[in-house]
């Protein structure tokens, strides 16, 4: 299964791919966000019809203790109005720490801190997608999340 990662920022959104087994999430492109949320869902339309996705899974900002603050009840609405233009399952993930894992492997990879900003935020959508493959695909009904 081959699936979309989405990492909703209010400037950017950070978009990964996962290879066609579902197994390993790799970064994919920046979107810049246009001013239009329409545009923008169009353009992540445009990619999940590229990449032959069959899941959008879309970063939660869920706080620390794991309850939803406005971060996190905007990437619902956003999901919700996503899932109005795509036609696959939209789900949402917990993306808690995922930017700080990338800056970490980035760091690692030898990118310097200010290289690290037009890509860190598709490398946090891989962090992220990568944790959704691991655990198992949650959300997608049984059939859909056997490999």
């Amino acid at each position: 299964m081959r699936a979309l990662g989405i990492d909703l920022g209010t400037r950017r959104v950070g978009v990964a791919v996962s290879d066609r087994s579902g197994t390993l999430a790799s970064p994919l492109v920046v979107l810049q966000r246009s001013g239009s949320t329409q545009r923008d869902h169009r353009a992540i339309a445009v990619l999940v019809a590229e990449e032959e996705a069959e899941v959008v899974v879309v970063g939660l900002p869920l706080n620390m203790d794991g309850s939803m603050g406005p971060a996190a009840r905007a990437a619902v609405a956003e999901s919700e109005a996503l899932a109005t233009v795509v036609d696959v399952p939209v789900l949402t993930f917990d993306e808690r720490r995922t930017t700080v894992t990338a800056q970490q492997a980035m760091r690692a990879a030898g990118t310097r801190a200010r290289d690290q900003r037009g890509s860190i935020d598709k490398v946090a959508a891989a962090v992220m997608l990568q944790h959704w493959l691991d655990g198992g695909r949650p959300g997608l009904p049984d059939r859909a999340a056997q490999p």
